[in-house]
């Protein structure tokens, strides 16, 4: 089992049951970060000293307050780490419940488990930690497996996402073109554009832009 895990979260409550788990499953060194840079702060330093982490277990959110912060999410905390520690085991712990957003974590951020907090927390947690530590990918609470398994979610990409959000703020189909030019995006022919917005259409079974919008706010792609 992991000997040393660090638990980053803003909220009290929510170390305590994760705590809980750790101790259940005998690791002897549990630490804790209220803030995401100080999170990556004891990573680096624990590295240093030769004596690293085995196990991340982050929240997504964490609310702003009166210290400022280079890392203010999960996500950017999780993307950091992968990149100085690709080895450090990674779980996901979150009320974070939208398809897009998990997807993404495991396949562009490549954790190893996501448990949704809810009523199965702890034990969604604690076959979470054990399966991450055996190495085996892609652990997820089961109420979500829909999600790593719907056809529709897992064929959208960062770029779909990306052309939802432009239209949900107002830009036109014919506009996006000059837009993703000036932001340096690519694609971004209007071919290639028409393309990916009617295959968003016909996935959401969308009857125009507008109503493409709607669906994916809906759902929780954007």
């Amino acid at each position: 089992m992991f000997t040393k895990v660090l638990i980053a979260d803003d909220i009290d409550f929510n170390d305590v049951g994760a705590a809980q788990i750790l101790k259940e499953l005998d690791v002897p060194e549990v630490q804790y970060a209220k803030y995401c840079d100080e999170a990556l702060l004891k990573i680096k330093k624990a590295h240093q000293d030769n004596n690293p982490y085995e196990l991340l277990i982050s929240d997504l959110s964490f609310k702003a307050d009166h210290q400022t912060n280079k890392l203010n999410s999960g996500e950017e905390l999780i993307q950091a780490v992968k990149e100085l520690f690709p080895e450090i085991k990674i779980i996901a712990f979150s009320i974070e419940d939208r398809p897009h957003k998990i997807r993404a974590l495991f396949e562009d951020l490549q954790i190893d488990g996501f448990v949704l907090k809810g009523r199965n927390t702890i034990y969604d947690l604690k076959i979470a930690i054990q399966k991450a530590y055996s190495c085996q990918p892609g652990n997820i609470s089961p109420e979500l497996l829909y999600i790593m398994q719907d056809k529709a979610t897992s064929e959208i990409n960062q770029y779909d996402i990306i052309l939802l959000k432009k239209l949900s703020i107002g830009i036109s189909q014919e506009g996006m073109e000059a837009v993703l030019k000036q932001e340096g995006i690519t694609p971004n022919s209007k071919s290639s554009i028409e393309k990916h917005i009617n295959k968003l259409k016909i996935y959401f079974k969308a009857n125009n832009a507008t109503h493409l919008v709607a669906i994916a706010k809906d759902l929780g792609v954007i």
